[in-house]
C-alpha cells in the first residue's frame, strides 16, 4: 500500500499534465503544418538552404529531400565522430573508430540514439553540442514533418500526390515546437538540478577520504530535446538513472511527460488537419489504451511480478535507482519503449523477465502507444488502413479510410510498411545467434542471454534506443549489424507512407455511404487496438517465446 499511493499519484499527475497541455500543442500543430506564413528566422534559414519553402512538394521530391537531408546528417556526424581528438572541447578523449562513428552517426539521424559507448569517457563536449544534440533537434522534425505530409496527403483531394514542403515543415517544426519548448525545459530542469557546463572533470572528495572524478558538461540542454524529441541519448553511460541528468523524482516526472506529449498532440493534430476531431481523439484513444495495459503489467512486473525474491523485498529493485523506486521505473520503461524515446531510468538489463519482455513487445509494436514524435502517429494511420481494409473483407466492400478508397496499390504500400521492420528484426537476430561475435557479448547464458541480443535487434530495427545493459554491444559486428537495421528501419518505412500520402492526395475523396465503417467511435478504437495486438502476437510470439517468456516460465 505504502508504494501503491505514490504510483497512482505520479500517474495522476502525468495525466492531468497531459490533459491541460495536449490539447492546446495539438490545436498549434495543426496551424502550423497549415499555415503559410514564414517567420523571420525561417526564412533565413530557408536563404542558406536554398530552398523556396512555397513550392508544394510531389511525394517521391518530399521522399528524396528527407533521404537527401538524412545522408547529409549521416555525413556530418561520422566525419565529427572521427576527427574528434582534434576539436576544441573535446576533453582529450580520441576520435571514434570507423565502425564506432558510423553506428552513432546513423543512430543519432535515425532519431534512434542507441550508444554503445559511455557518454562521459568517449566524446567531447562539442561533439555532443554541435553533432548529437543538433541530431536530436532534426531527427524529431523529419519525424513530425513525414507525419504531416501524411496527414496533409489523407486530408486533400485530386492534388497530384503533392504532401508540401519537407524544408519548411523541418524548419517550423525545430524553430516553432522543438527550440522554444526545449529552452523552457533546460531552465527548469537546471532549477532542479540537472548540470549544464562546458567544464571538464571535477576531482570530488569521499566521505571516506578517497577522491572520485565527476564529468560535468552541456547535459540539460541535451536532456531537454532528447526527452521531448523521443530521441533518449544520455550524456553519461546509465542515462537518465544518473543524479547530473535526473536528480530527483519531479525531473523524472517531467522526462516522462516530455516523451509523451508531443506524439498525444500529433495525434489530436490530425484530426484538425482532416477536419474531423473524432479521427484524432480515436487514434489517440488506441494510443492510450495500449500505454494504459502496458503500463498496468509492467507495474505488476516490477512491484509484485513473480519470483521469491521480488515478493520478499515488496518488488525487484535490481537495477533500479532507490530515487525512483519500482513504480516510477515500470512507468518510465513503459513510456520509452512505446514512444521511440530509448531513454532509461533503471537498468532494463535487471527487470524482471515478464517486465522486459512487456518492454521489448512494446517496441515490436511499431511504438505506436503513442509512438515517436511523428512516427507514433504515421505507425498508427499505416495500421488504422489495414483496419479498415480487413473489416470490408469481411463485409464484402470496398474499404476506405477518411473517403479515400484503399485498393490494391495502396494495401501493397501498407502491407510492405507492416513487415519491414518485422522482417529486419527476425533477419537480425537470425543473423546474431548464427555467427560467433553475436553471442561473444552477452553476459548471461539461456534465454536471458538471448533476450539480451533480441532486445538489441529489437531496438535498433524499431528506432528505440534503450538496450538490455549486459549484451557488450561496442564491437565491429555489433555495431555494423545495428547500424544497417536503424538505417533501413527508419527509412523504408518513411517511403512506404510518403508513397501511401501521395496516393492519397491525388485520390478522390467518397461520400460516406451504408456501409461504411465509421472510422471515430469505441468500436474501431477497439478493432484498431486488437488489429494492432494480433499483427504483432503473430509475427513475434515465437521469437518471443525463446527470451522473455521461457525465462518466465522457468
Amino acid at each position: 500500500m505504502s508504494e501503491t499511493l505514490p504510483a497512482l499519484g505520479q500517474i495522476g499527475a502525468l495525466v492531468l499534465l497531459l490533459v491541460l497541455t495536449v490539447p492546446l500543442l495539438a490545436r498549434y500543430l495543426a496551424h502550423l503544418y497549415t499555415s503559410e506564413r514564414h517567420l523571420a528566422p525561417e526564412r533565413a534559414a530557408y536563404r542558406v538552404l536554398r530552398v523556396d519553402p512555397d513550392a508544394d512538394q510531389h511525394w517521391r521530391s518530399y521522399a528524396l529531400s528527407v533521404l537527401g537531408f538524412s545522408l547529409v546528417g549521416v555525413l556530418a556526424l561520422y566525419t565529427l565522430g572521427r576527427v574528434q581528438a582534434h576539436l576544441p572541447l573535446s576533453l582529450g578523449f580520441a576520435g571514434l573508430p570507423a565502425d564506432g562513428a558510423w553506428n552513432t552517426a546513423v543512430s543519432f539521424v535515425t532519431n534512434t540514439n542507441w550508444q554503445w559507448y559511455s557518454g562521459e569517457a568517449a566524446v567531447g563536449h562539442l561533439f555532443q553540442m554541435s553533432g548529437l544534440t543538433v541530431q536530436n533537434f532534426v531527427s524529431a522534425g523529419v519525424g513530425m514533418a513525414v507525419a504531416a505530409a501524411f496527414a496533409r496527403g489523407l486530408a486533400r483531394t485530386e492534388h497530384d500526390g503533392r504532401v508540401g514542403n519537407f524544408f519548411a515543415d523541418l524548419v517550423r517544426t525545430t524553430v516553432r515546437v522543438l527550440l522554444p519548448i526545449s529552452l523552457v525545459t533546460a531552465c527548469v530542469l537546471v532549477l532542479f538540478g540537472v548540470v549544464e557546463n562546458v567544464a571538464g572533470d571535477s576531482v570530488m572528495t569521499t566521505l571516506t577520504g578517497g577522491h572520485q572524478t565527476l564529468t560535468g558538461g552541456p547535459v540539460a540542454s541535451q536532456e531537454a530535446i532528447k526527452q521531448l524529441g523521443t530521441n533518449g541519448g544520455g550524456f553519461y553511460n546509465v542515462n537518465s538513472a544518473h543524479p547530473f541528468e535526473n536528480p530527483t523524482p519531479f525531473t523524472d516526472l517531467v522526462s516522462i511527460y516530455l516523451m509523451l506529449l508531443i506524439p498525444f498532440a500529433m495525434a489530436g493534430a490530425f484530426g484538425l488537419i482532416v477536419r474531423d476531431r473524432r479521427q484524432g481523439i480515436a487514434v489517440g484513444g488506441v494510443m492510450a489504451l495500449l500505454l494504459s495495459v502496458s503500463i498496468g503489467l509492467l507495474t505488476w512486473a516490477e512491484m509484485a511480478g513473480p519470483g521469491t525474491a521480488p515478493q520478499l523485498a515488496g518488488g525487484a529493485m535490481e537495477g533500479k535507482e532507490v530515487r525512483f523506486g519500482e513504480a516510477a521505473s515500470a512507468l518510465f520503461a513503459a513510456a520509452t519503449t512505446g514512444t521511440s524515446t530509448g531513454a532509461v531510468n533503471a537498468m532494463h538489463d535487471s527487470l524482471t523477465a515478464p517486465g522486459g519482455g512487456v518492454a521489448m513487445f512494446n517496441m515490436m509494436l511499431g511504438e505506436i502507444a503513442p509512438g515517436g514524435v511523428g512516427s507514433g502517429l504515421y505507425g498508427m494511420l499505416m495500421l488504422a488502413v489495414v483496419t479498415v481494409f480487413l473489416a470490408g473483407l469481411m463485409v464484402g466492400r470496398t474499404p476506405e479510410y477518411l473517403g479515400k478508397k484503399i485498393s490494391q496499390r495502396e494495401i501493397v504500400l501498407v502491407a510492405a510498411y507492416v513487415l519491414t521492420t518485422p522482417f529486419l528484426l527476425l533477419v537480425g537476430i537470425a543473423v546474431a545467434v548464427s555467427v560467433d561475435d553475436g553471442p561473444a557479448g552477452i553476459l548471461n547464458g539461456g534465454p536471458h542471454g538471448f533476450s539480451e541480443m533480441l532486445y538489441a535487434v529489437t531496438s535498433a530495427a524499431n528506432n528505440n534506443g534503450s538496450a538490455f545493459g549486459g549484451l557488450t554491444s561496442g564491437t565491429p559486428f555489433w555495431n555494423t549489424l545495428l547500424g544497417l537495421l536503424m538505417l533501413f528501419g527508419r527509412f523504408l518505412p518513411i517511403v512506404f507512407v510518403l508513397a501511401l500520402a501521395g496516393r492519397f492526395a491525388a485520390a478522390r475523396r467518397a461520400p460516406a455511404g451504408a456501409g461504411t465503417l465509421p472510422t471515430h467511435t469505441p468500436l474501431f478504437v477497439l478493432l484498431l487496438s486488437g488489429v494492432a495486438l494480433v499483427v504483432v502476437g503473430l509475427t513475434y510470439v515465437p521469437v518471443l517465446i525463446l527470451g522473455p517468456i521461457v525465462e518466465s516460465l522457468s
